[in-house]
């Protein structure tokens, strides 16, 4: 059993404490079983003290400068009186499992100021870099008194729905040279965007101005991800703090408009609700894999799959008429 008392950890962390802030999240980023009861205990007595923030996602592809972004958005931030909660997920080796976690290290003016918390989490190789827990660690941050959160992902290709899904507003950084019209038009990650921004603008105003209209005829042709909003084009240079002020001002529209209609309370319930189910298919198969028939019978049966022998189909329900799970 954990030692950690969930409710001197929730006193202590309301109370502003950032070491028990720490320490909550570690708490709910483990894999040990025996935290998890300890976890779920915490998170429900501060789940009255949750929802207060402006919830931002931010992703790129590397090389455009989030961690740069980041920190002018939060020096910003912090010289008009907000906190500052940055969950910023590091990519995680396929080799060692291991992280950099060097994004203290890349915002060190931000890291050093009393309103802004950083911590970053090794993303473990889950679908678009946002580590498991990270909504978890979104709440504490809000508990914590937090009055905006940044979520970074990775940005190496893959699905960036897992932080679109957690989040009220998605930012995607671009570059300058990002590509035509057609490099603007792909779906996935740009159909996710409810703001679209150019960084490194200064590098070459002329290519950035034609990447802002490439992606504005982009966006114009996908579905806007909202009826009472159309998401913008904007540019800055982060290095400069040029432009910054605007980007802000953008995410703070989006989120009256949402707000004003009613419609950010569905997304985050809609939201709430996806993360159940999506725990609900991660436990049962956890539940599923670690079933003693289950997994007596497994490597014979993927065996079979891999050398043709046996469909995946057949495979399927040869292993589910083993599956018997506890009442």
């Amino acid at each position: 059993m954990s030692r950690i008392d969930p409710a001197a950890l929730a006193q202590a962390l309301r109370a502003g404490e950032r070491r028990a802030l720490a320490q909550a999240i570690t708490l709910v980023e483990s894999s040990r079983p025996q935290d998890r009861p300890v976890a779920d205990a915490l998170l429900t007595t501060l789940a009255p003290h949750t929802g207060k923030a402006v919830r931002l996602g931010i992703s790129g592809v590397p090389g455009v400068g989030k961690s740069t972004f980041i920190e002018a958005l939060g020096l910003h931030l912090v010289g008009r009186g907000h906190r500052l909660g940055v969950l910023a997920v590091d990519p995680s080796s396929q080799r060692t499992g291991g992280s950099i976690l060097g994004d203290k290290t890349r915002m060190e003016l931000l890291s050093r100021e009393p309103a802004a918390f950083i911590r970053p989490s090794p993303a473990g190789g889950n679908l678009g870099g946002v580590a498991s827990r990270t909504r978890e660690s979104l709440l504490l941050c809000e508990a914590a008194g937090y009055d905006v959160v940044i979520v970074e992902t990775v940005g190496v290709g893959q699905s960036e729905t897992a932080v679109a899904g957690m989040v009220d507003c998605f930012l995607l950084l671009q570059l300058p040279n990002a590509g035509d019209e057609l490099q603007a038009l792909k779906k996935g990650v740009v159909e996710l965007a409810d703001l679209v921004v150019i960084n490194k603008a200064d590098i070459n105003p002329q290519a950035a101005a034609l990447a802002k209209s490439q992606f504005e005829v982009a966006l114009h042709l996908l579905r806007p991800t909202s009826p009472n909003w159309s998401p913008p084009v904007l540019s800055c240079s982060a290095l400069r703090q040029e432009g910054i002020a605007q980007v802000w001002d953008t995410v703070m529209r989006f989120h009256a408009a949402l707000s004003g209609s009613g419609e950010l309370a569905d997304k985050r319930a809609h939201q709430a609700l996806s993360w159940l189910w999506t725990l609900i298919g991660d436990a049962l198969q956890q539940g599923f894999r670690s079933h003693p028939a289950v997994a007596a019978a497994m490597d014979e049966v993927t065996q079979a799959v891999i050398a043709g022998r046996l469909t995946p189909a057949a495979a399927c329900r040869q292993l589910m008429r083993l599956y018997r799970p506890a009442d």
